[in-house]
Parts: structure tokens; sequence; C-alpha cells
């Protein structure tokens, strides 16, 4: 009877407020039911894959063979995408913690407790209630709904600066390419083209790359540390000082692979075209001059660690990189 009056209740109100109405723990135990009752309907993957070979990182991933064709991450992968570790699972933990109270919504939570159960390849001629023959995954947009949670908790100052840095920026980096993915694979469709595998692959590699770079630091502290210590500048409060500037004008970007300033003029225009004047220049190199970047960033580094004077370290740089005029003023 309280089965049958609570689903009258529900019915009245509707079932956006259905979760309000139910007492938690008869939530819990429909949900539960929901979960038993798609043993009766447990899909097969019909595709495999994996992100390490091309993104480093060992998620599996699957499409299912339901009317959806459901594209699936693996349960634990879920976690790893936004940067767990792949020992344990501390996505529910995290999705049901205090901190996120507010961001998780109620369909997401519930995606996010009750994963998908399927068969994986390879085991349909096992029995489905065997455990052998199943695996537990969620539905790829689930990741889609998941970094947008912490990025509004992130804007709301709830996940803190440090120790959550690397999870906001896996969702930033997750929502930037997918998106920029979607649309072009949307035109294609559109106009009637469909991507091979490869193009897909080495569309979303590029747009990783391209909201990685928004977040990558190249220039290190130690570098800055030496150059602080070199010409006996303070430590200004915030940012960094004027001279620093010029430092890495004419000691990194002029002389990079010895293209005399080349290639600091294409970032700069580069720079200038995107409209976009608080990028730093080493966010519009190519993979190419990332690396010369590198390099260049390296030598600098250790030219300014042997030297015990400004007047020192600028005679090296010299030596190593030719004429770069005396900045020590």
């Amino acid at each position: 009877m309280d089965e049958i009056d609570d689903k009258r209740k529900a019915g009245k109100i509707g079932g956006a407020r259905r979760a309000e109405v139910l007492a938690p723990d008869r939530r819990a135990e429909i949900a539960r039911k929901a979960a038993a009752a798609r043993w009766d309907k447990v899909y097969a993957a019909i595709h495999k894959g994996n992100f390490e070979k091309e993104f480093g990182i060992a998620i599996e991933c699957y499409v299912l063979n339901d009317p959806h064709k459901t594209a699936v991450v693996s349960q634990r992968g879920m976690g790893q995408a936004i940067g767990f570790s792949r020992r344990g699972s501390r996505l529910t933990v995290f999705a049901n913690s205090k901190t996120m109270d507010g961001y998780i919504g109620r369909e997401l939570r519930e995606k996010l407790e009750h994963p998908l159960v399927f068969q994986p390849p390879g085991a349909a001629a096992a029995s489905p209630l065997s455990a052998s023959a199943r695996a537990h995954g969620y539905d790829a947009a689930v990741l889609i709904d998941l970094c947008r949670a912490i990025l509004a908790a992130r804007a709301d100052g709830k996940l803190s600066r440090g120790r959550y840095d690397r999870m906001v920026e896996q969702a930033n980096i997750i929502i930037g390419a997918s998106a920029k993915l979607g649309i072009r694979d949307l035109v294609y469709a559109l106009a009637g083209y469909s991507p091979t595998t490869d193009e897909v692959i080495a569309a979303f590699k590029l747009y990783v790359q391209q909201e990685a770079r928004e977040y990558e630091k190249e220039f290190p502290d130690q570098l800055y540390a030496e150059w602080y210590r070199l010409y006996q500048l303070p430590k200004p409060q915030k940012n960094k000082p004027w001279k620093f500037k010029h430092l890495t004008v004419e000691h990194v970007y002029q002389p990079l692979a010895k293209s005399n300033g080349k290639i600091l003029q294409l970032t700069q225009a580069l720079r200038a075209a995107s409209n976009d004047r608080g990028k730093r220049l080493h966010q519009f190199l190519s993979e190419v001059g990332v690396k010369a970047l590198r390099t260049q960033l390296g030598q600098t580094l250790g030219i300014a660690q042997v030297s015990d004077t400004a007047e020192q370290y600028e005679a090296n740089i010299r030596r190593a990189f030719g004429g770069q005029g005396d900045l020590f003023k």
C-alpha cells in the first residue's frame, strides 16, 4: 500500500518533483529496482576502444547495441578523466561530498551512483547474470555534465585553489575540446561529409592541445628566481617586474632557433589577429615552436645558474646566442 500511495502522490505533482515527495529511503529503493530492471535488457558492447594509445591514459570506452548506440566510458575511466587515480573509485565519494552539494544535480547523481551494466565484447555467449559477462560504465555525456558541475563549483569558490586546479583544468579542456569537435562534426553531417576514424581522433587531439595551451606553464619559476638574483630586483606583491618582459623577449624569444626574431614576430601577429591580448605569447606557438621554446628556456636557465652577476650572465647570453643588446642598465 505504501508504494501505491507514493506513486499516486508523485503522479499528481509530476515526475519532475517526484524525488522531492518521496522519502530518501524510498528513492534509494526505487533506484535499486530500476538498476535491477536493467538486467532484463543488458545490452552488449559492439565496439571497444581505449584512450591510451592516442591520449596516454588507459580509459576504456564502448559503443552499445542499444537503439541509441550509446557511447560509454568505463566506470573507473570516468574518474581518471577528471584527474583521479586509477586505483580505487573516488568519483562517487567526490560527487556526494559537501563540496559538490548543490552542483551535482539529482539526475546526474543517480547516474553516477547507478552505472550502466552491459556485456563487454566477447562475453555474449556467457549468461548475462554472470560476473564475467558484466561491465560497468557511464554514458559519455555524463562526463560533460560532471565537468560543468566542477566548473560551476570552482566559479562559486567551492573548489579551493591548488588542490583542485588539475581537476578544473581537465574539466575546461574536456568541455572546450568536445564542443569544438561537436560543432565540427555537426557541420560535416549537415554538409554530407563522413569523417574517418583517424580524422575524428586527430581533430580531438588538436582541440585538446589547443585547450591545454591555455593552462600550460612554459616558463619555469627557477628562471625567474635566477633573474631576481642576478639583477637584484625586489619581488613585487603582484605580477612580475617590468624588466622581465625585456629579458623574456631579448633572451628567450629573439634567439629562438637563431631566427632573428621571426618566431617572436609570428606569435605576436597571431595574438594580434586573435583579438585576445590577454593570452601569453607561448600559447600561439605551434608544436614545433613549443619544442624550440622549451629548449631555449633550458639553455637560458642553465646560463643563469652558472652566472654570478648580471654582467657575467649577459656576457654568457651574448656568447651563446649572439648580440642581443645590453639590458644591464
